[in-house]
């Protein structure tokens, strides 16, 4: 019997259906996401599309991810930039969340109004180690209390006021949850109790407040963020491929996983901070191609020039026309040979090197009494294998390649760390996500489909 995935995204609702006697992926289709109506309509026209493809088809299982109505919005709260906001951000980005902002020390009244703004749907409170210090976790915990919005908080800083701090987010009405210290201890990092308590609170309230709980119940099992069905895609792969970066530029966001060690290759070479997990992922808010586009346009080192590719045929009001297009119409796509498929490209390739940027490591030079040394900050990805491009801006690029250079550094170059001489992959079908999910019910069946589909660039 097949199975079917679906991803409920902001802007289209995916279906992927699946043979598991022949290990291979029966069809795929795709139709706008509903969130505004019911989002089983859109659902119901994607399978509909597929079906004229593959004909009738019954499924065993059904399994789901979302990110419709602006997937799963978190803010993170610590108390050291480097340390606790870190660690709390680095949770909430591999539990699939989509961190907009993130805080440290005691939050301001303007901090406070910020988040007020925001509105996220869970906020992770962290902040001290273990029998450490009190007063900013409680300090935050008061604030976040009086925000008249109506997130949810995971407790996840100093045990020795979790209790103090969910008294106070009770006074103000705020649905809390505690769970273990992200950094128990200084400089050692504890994501996974955290990342739990966050894909539980995702079940628990987040698919009811976007509208999701019709479809919910159509499932096998419980839907999942779409970014952390890349991510356990990714980590998949991993286990066949070796060291791997995958890249997913999309309408809103950039996102980044690596999957490997990211520990120092060279002897002078000593890490500072944070312990960097093996599995990684960092998501970019400005640095989407469509919802955020004026803010990649601001981002970006080499904004598209009028006139660079075909003086002829380019202008201002080309470039402006553009941008238009992708704010009214987020599935936009150029056509190719064309000064629009020029722009995609060269902002793609800018959202490709700013996001890989602020994903990898980076080395400061100090002097020592022993001489010259070097502080690694973050994960050193120089040696990873393998670049996989997943995302429409990507795979519908006429030269993938030429965007997937970006996420490279030349192997003399230690500004940014890099990959320097990767293996080029591409995600064609964009079945990352399909087999996160796959992976949760038969890991072998998806790690197969994913080694037969996920192409080289040439």
């Amino acid at each position: 019997m097949n199975l079917l995935t679906v991803d409920f995204g902001s802007t289209f609702t995916k279906v992927t259906a699946i043979s598991p006697e022949k290990a291979e992926i029966l069809g795929t289709a795709k139709a706008f996401t509903t969130i505004e109506t019911d989002i089983r309509e859109g659902l119901t026209l994607a399978l509909a599309e597929l079906h004229k493809q593959t004909g009738p088809l019954e499924y065993a299982q059904k399994l789901a991810a979302s990110s419709a109505g602006g997937g799963l919005k978190m803010v993170a709260v610590g108390l050291v930039p480097a340390l606790t906001a870190k660690a709390a951000s680095l949770a909430a980005c591999s539990a699939g969340a989509k961190v907009v902002k993130t805080y440290a020390y005691e939050l301001s009244l303007a901090e406070q109004q910020e988040i007020y703004d925001i509105n996220p749907d869970l906020i992770l409170l962290s902040g001290g180690t273990d029998g450490g210090n009190k007063e900013v976790i409680l300090h935050n915990a008061k604030l976040l209390g009086a925000i008249e919005r109506g997130f949810s908080v995971i407790i996840a800083g100093n045990k020795s006021a979790a209790g103090d701090a969910a008294d106070i987010l009770n006074q103000g009405g705020k649905h809390n949850t505690i769970c273990g210290n992200v950094m128990p201890a200084f400089n050692v990092l504890d994501i996974m109790p955290a990342k739990d308590a966050i894909r539980a609170l995702f079940m628990e309230k987040i698919i009811e407040a976007k509208g999701l709980n019709g479809a919910a119940a159509m499932m096998s099992a419980p839907i999942i963020p779409t970014p952390l069905a890349v991510f356990e895609g990714a980590q998949l792969l991993a286990q066949s491929l070796g060291t791997l970066m995958a890249v997913d530029v999309g309408g809103a966001t950039t996102d980044v996983y690596s999957m490997c060690s990211g520990t120092p290759t060279l002897s002078n070479v000593v890490q500072k901070g944070l312990p960097e997990p093996f599995a990684k992922r960092t998501v970019e808010g400005d640095l989407g191609m469509r919802y955020s586009l004026e803010a990649l346009v601001g981002a970006a080192t080499c904004r598209p020039q009028p006139g660079s590719t075909n003086p002829s045929n380019t202008s201002t009001t080309s470039f402006e026309e553009y941008k238009t297009l992708c704010a009214t119409n987020p599935s936009y796509v150029p056509e190719p040979n064309t000064p629009h498929a020029q722009y995609d490209k060269e902002l793609c390739g800018t959202a490709v090197d700013i996001a890989t940027k602020r994903h990898s490591g980076q080395l400061e030079r100090v002097f020592t009494p022993f001489g010259e040394t070097y502080y690694q900050l973050g994960k050193d990805l120089r040696e990873t294998k393998y670049v996989i491009g997943i995302g429409g801006p990507i795979i519908y690029s006429q030269n993938p390649k030429e965007i997937l250079i970006n996420a490279t550094s030349p192997p003399g170059n230690t500004e940014y760390l890099k990959p320097t001489t990767p293996k080029f992959l591409l995600d064609k079908k964009y079945i990352f996500a399909a087999m996160g999910l796959v992976s949760r019910v038969d890991s072998a069946l998806a790690l197969k489909i994913m080694e037969n589909e996920i192409t080289e660039v040439v």
